[in-house]
């Protein structure tokens, strides 16, 4: 990890939302974007590291059977589990990736807004154990920011090249404008409509 976990520590002791999540529309929108590029509707088993207080992870959860949030901060970790207290299948830790990962497989992994605080290698190291860790029909979620960063390593564009190169996977969906780039990865390079034997 490049940013220390003092770093969001302090963020978050000045205030419980310090990225605006709840308020802003380019927050809110880009949730939407994100639930809407799903190319299934619902996930077995999910991983969202660098959850922050919990509001993306909200909007995860009911697409979810088990969902896994981890985050550095303690105090970030206590507003999520706060957030998601009536939701069981929920599960919010504090850890750090890629040192540490979760057991099992995962149909669903998304790295929200998180993977340009992290060194390069280890940019690609967490690409490899998503990758290592998806079920073949599990996708792998990426979505940044693409404007310049005052705390962070590498700007969207180029960190989502680092990623789909380390993970090996292919890409299924991509959205970009001026402010966020998303993409979707994942061993089963059909579409929507082919993994649902949609004739045209």
């Amino acid at each position: 990890m490049t940013t220390a976990p003092t770093h969001f520590d302090a963020l978050f002791a000045a205030s419980d939302d310090p990225w605006r999540f709840r308020s802003r529309w380019y927050e809110q929108r880009k949730r939407t974007l994100t639930l809407a590029m799903l190319p299934h509707a619902r996930y077995h088993r999910g991983f969202e590291p660098g959850c922050a207080n919990g509001e993306l992870t909200a909007t995860l959860a009911p697409r979810c059977d088990e969902l896994i949030a981890w985050d550095l901060s303690a105090r970030a970790v206590a507003l999520a589990q706060r957030r998601l207290h009536d939701q069981p299948h929920v599960s919010i830790e504090q850890n750090a990736v890629p040192e540490h990962w979760p057991t099992g497989r995962f149909d669903l992994i998304v790295i929200s807004e998180m993977a340009y605080y992290l060194a390069p290698a280890a940019q690609k190291t967490l690409a490899r154990r998503a990758a290592d860790c998806l079920t073949h029909r599990g996708v792998l979620v990426a979505c940044h920011w693409r404007g310049p960063l005052e705390d962070g390593t590498t700007q969207g564009q180029p960190l989502h090249a680092t990623l789909q190169s380390a993970s090996g996977l292919a890409s299924v969906a991509h959205y970009g404008d001026a402010d966020v780039v998303l993409d979707i990865w994942s061993n089963d390079s059909r579409s929507v409509a082919e993994s649902e034997e949609i004739d045209p």
